[in-house]
């Protein structure tokens, strides 16, 4: 494991690295991280060792939040070589619409209500309600079982890694996972996130339901299929998902919060797409990218892709570094920031700087205004 300090790259390791640049240090083994890679919490190659790096003013203060975390972490690292399923991961946008949060939301009620449950038989029932509402979300939008499986199988499962390891009863695991349940967020965005809350409350009912779940993970079936079958629940019927949402939203509030968020973010995409995709924009192709951004923030623009409000990126013509936003196409193939402003360089504009490797240029791009970042020489890569 290596602990980075962003103000400076100063990094501190616990073990030696196999390349030797690390210095032995009052036990620990110090040294600076090069410009080349992110900082960010994930696994990362460097110095010929395979790390856990984490982000120094990104461990919580909070012990139950930082041995959560720690674990998460320290699970991705050897997750690729695990039995687990790993499907290509969609960008799950129906997660920013207003039909997507709300059923969201609700299946967390019924999760939350399940964890917290007094009996077997009011555990199966709030478990067949949340998954009622998964499977009329499913029914709304064709790709979002799939999407959202791949997303709970990377992060969801290394979530509930990190609440099962990193807490040490199962009464604290409980209030942990009925905590990340019961938050609304209004400017919160669910794309990358949802299964922060979704993989330790269906990964600790899993543990109750059937202790093997675990090992059925290569099949690549989803964590609600596993609890469905656990609890030998017959498919739920989508029609009937309206009226069981007057028992978790009786007041319609969170319906109320969701309109109005939908309204907002209605304007926010109308400005991002005039900015990232209607305006002038510098494009710069991805092809090897490693970057680093908080899931939190990002918003689904539709076809077009997502909005990174903030994101380091490395990729084979350098770095680009982005405060203001930044559109990855759904294909992700290429990555656009407004053009609007920009240095004559064409290596800095409003809220991003762009850092070229040597065999690299900004030329002029597709449409006028417009600007790429393509191999000096003009070749194609």
């Amino acid at each position: 494991m290596l602990i980075v300090e962003p103000a400076d790259r100063a990094l501190t390791a616990n073990q030696a690295d196999a390349g030797g640049v690390l210095k032995l240090s009052s036990g620990l083994f110090t040294g600076i991280l090069p410009k080349a890679d992110n900082i960010a919490n994930s696994p990362m190659d460097w110095s010929g060792t395979h790390w856990t790096e984490l982000v120094s003013p990104l461990i919580p203060d909070e012990a139950d939040k930082r041995q959560v975390m720690i674990a998460h972490e320290l699970f991705h690292r050897i997750q690729p070589g695990l039995p687990i399923a790993t499907p290509k991961a969609g960008d799950n946008a129906h997660l920013d619409t207003l039909e997507g949060r709300y059923l969201l939301q609700l299946e967390w009620r019924a999760l939350a209500k399940a964890l917290g449950a007094p009996s077997p038989a009011a555990r199966k029932a709030a478990i067949a309600d949340a998954l009622l509402f998964r499977t009329a979300r499913y029914a709304r939008f064709p790709h979002a079982a799939a999407d959202e499986n791949a997303l709970e199988l990377i992060e969801g499962v290394a979530e509930y890694t990190g609440v099962r390891l990193g807490l040490a009863t199962p009464q604290a695991r409980i209030a942990y996972a009925i905590g990340d349940l019961r938050p609304y967020i209004p400017d919160a965005t669910f794309v990358r996130s949802f299964a922060y809350a979704t993989g330790p409350a269906y990964g600790l009912l899993l543990d109750r339901a059937d202790p093997a779940w675990r090992s059925k993970l290569a099949s690549g079936r989803s964590l609600d299929q596993l609890l469905r079958t656990a609890m030998r629940l017959p498919d739920s019927e989508p029609d009937v998902a309206a009226d069981r949402a007057k028992i978790y939203d009786p007041d319609k509030s969170l319906r109320a919060g969701e309109l109005k968020r939908d309204e907002a973010m209605k304007v926010r995409a109308a400005a991002n797409q005039a900015k990232l995709v209607d305006g002038p924009v510098l494009i710069v192709p991805l092809k090897h990218m490693n970057y680093s951004f908080n899931p939190q923030t990002l918003q689904a623009l539709g076809d077009l892709g997502t909005v990174y409000p903030t994101l380091r990126l490395i990729d084979e013509w350098g770095v680009i570094e982005v405060e203001d936003g930044a559109l990855m196409a759904k294909d992700e193939k290429t990555l656009s920031v407004s053009a609007v402003g920009v240095e004559a360089s064409g290596l800095k504009g409003k809220g991003w700087t762009l850092t070229l490797k040597p065999g690299w240029a900004v030329k002029a791009g597709p449409r006028k205004g417009d600007l790429a970042v393509t191999p000096a020489g003009g070749a194609s890569q």
